[in-house]
């Protein structure tokens, strides 16, 4: 790695101490706020635009992800109109499969990397991991933290991973997987979310969707107020992805009031949010198809991966 790079991160350091309570209240009212029909139906359009439709089982096979790229721009045909989702987000390996499938469809590909989901692995092999995806096609890397190196305070080490891979992307767009329900604590997340967007993140992202709790809203509204604050010193749009545990069209709705309130509405587009999803995608469908024609289709109406 790059030994130009700053050793002392003060920035990261002074990260203000987040009130949990506050937080807690803040985000119980997002949770109770009234959305009218007419916000509802443009919500659900929005969050199905803005989902990465993911796979990332050791099972993942070809066939699968073909029939997962095809599901990505042929959500529902029996509803014109309807939006793709943001992106097809597969292990490198499938990486120039999902580029072949999804041609000319305007969906990105996105693939994880750094030993992807324990971050267990030296960051030369991280870089490599990252590197063939790249060349692979990949549109946006997911990557993710040392979580052992951050718990144990060497915030610089992490910080310089994150640059180097940040260096390999080129043009790839680089989200920075925090795994916070590693991280224990409202404070972690903080400090996590500004170390990764100092170390250059296009996105900090809360989850691997393989750790438990994930994506929470108060997670989420930690995180939001990370980018809010760094947009305001520096005038710098940065991207938010929760993924993990979002797999109802009501809780989707909900983070995209927070979104709104917490950062305003030019965050309100796939180019700067994303959900890191598997299941919502078929949720949002069945409310989509609720608002439009007044009945409700089961889950199983669609496909399932």
């Amino acid at each position: 790695m790059n030994s130009k790079r700053p050793v002392f991160l003060p920035d990261f350091i002074m990260s203000p101490s987040v009130d949990k309570v506050g937080v807690e209240e803040r985000v119980a009212r997002f949770q109770t706020r009234s959305i009218k029909n007419e916000s509802k139906r443009q919500g659900l359009r929005m969050a199905l635009n803005m989902i990465d439709l993911t796979t990332l089982e050791g099972k993942d096979t070809p066939g699968k992800v073909r029939q997962m790229c095809y599901k990505a721009a042929h959500l529902h045909d029996q509803l014109p109109g309807l939006p793709t989702v943001a992106a097809v987000c597969v292990y490198p390996s499938m990486v120039r499969l999902a580029k072949s499938e999804l041609k000319n469809s305007g969906i990105k590909v996105a693939s994880v990397s750094t030993a992807f989901p324990s971050g267990q692995a030296p960051s030369e092999v991280k870089i490599m991991d990252t590197k063939f995806a790249v060349e692979e096609g990949a549109d946006e890397i997911d990557m993710v933290i040392s979580r052992g190196k951050f718990l144990a305070g060497e915030y610089s080490f992490v910080f310089d991973e994150i640059a180097s891979i940040k260096e390999v992307c080129g043009k790839a767009r680089l989200k920075v997987i925090l795994e916070t329900g590693e991280l224990a604590t409202l404070d972690n997340v903080r400090k996590a979310s500004d170390l990764a967007i100092h170390a250059g993140a296009d996105f900090i992202k809360t989850s691997t969707g393989k750790i438990q709790p994930a994506a929470t809203m108060q997670v989420t509204y930690t995180m939001l107020m990370a980018i809010r604050d760094h947009f305001d010193k520096t005038g710098k749009m940065v991207g938010m992805k929760p993924a993990g545990g979002i797999s109802t069209s009501k809780l989707a709705l909900h983070n995209l009031v927070m979104v709104k309130e917490v950062l305003g509405e030019a965050w309100l587009t796939n180019e700067w949010f994303r959900f890191g999803a598997s299941s919502l995608a078929n949720d949002v469908l069945m409310q989509i198809l609720k608002t439009e024609t007044g009945v409700y289709q089961s889950p199983e109406y669609f496909s399932i991966d």
